[in-house]
């Protein structure tokens, strides 16, 4: 096991199975020292545990525990690609979306749940640039989707 999954066991979680497509797209690319994954819904054993939008159907907190799940995810994605979650060099960028009620305006919050993963499981690794949006409507009616660039170690 590596390092990232003792971290990840230690942290009570498990990675897990790279979500399928819903379309014509692959979960995570590698390009040069780069892998980029496609935006992450919050997929649990193959389904949403919750849909509707945040501010509304959705608390902000339920949709920051499922922006975790969103990163968790995006690091399933990571590895089927590079192979070894200790390859990551870094987290560059982390860009997420929230299906947000039109009066809901804590986006940032919402995604800090992914941010937290990712430094919790990767020390200094997992800090990165971020941006958070808010939008109408997400797949699925997902609550949260998240993508994350991260730099590998040659």
């Amino acid at each position: 096991m590596s390092a990232v999954e003792t971290r990840l066991a230690e942290l009570g979680l498990t990675l897990p199975e790279v979500v399928p497509p819903l379309a014509a797209y692959q979960p995570a690319v590698q390009t040069g020292v780069y892998v980029y994954t496609s935006g992450q819904l919050p997929m649990v054993e193959g389904k949403l545990p919750v849909t509707g939008k945040v501010g509304a159907e959705v608390t902000a907190e339920e949709a920051k525990d499922l922006a975790r799940v969103c990163a968790l995810n995006a690091l399933a994605a990571v590895k089927s690609v590079a192979g070894d979650l200790d390859r990551i060099a870094r987290v560059v960028k982390v860009l997420g979306f929230v299906a947000s009620a039109t009066d809901f305006t804590g986006q940032p919050g919402v995604i800090n749940g992914a941010s937290e993963l990712l430094a919790e499981v990767l020390g200094e690794k997992g800090v990165h640039a971020r941006s958070a949006v808010g939008v109408a409507v997400l797949p699925l009616d997902a609550p949260v989707e998240v993508e994350v660039q991260v730099e590998l170690v040659p």
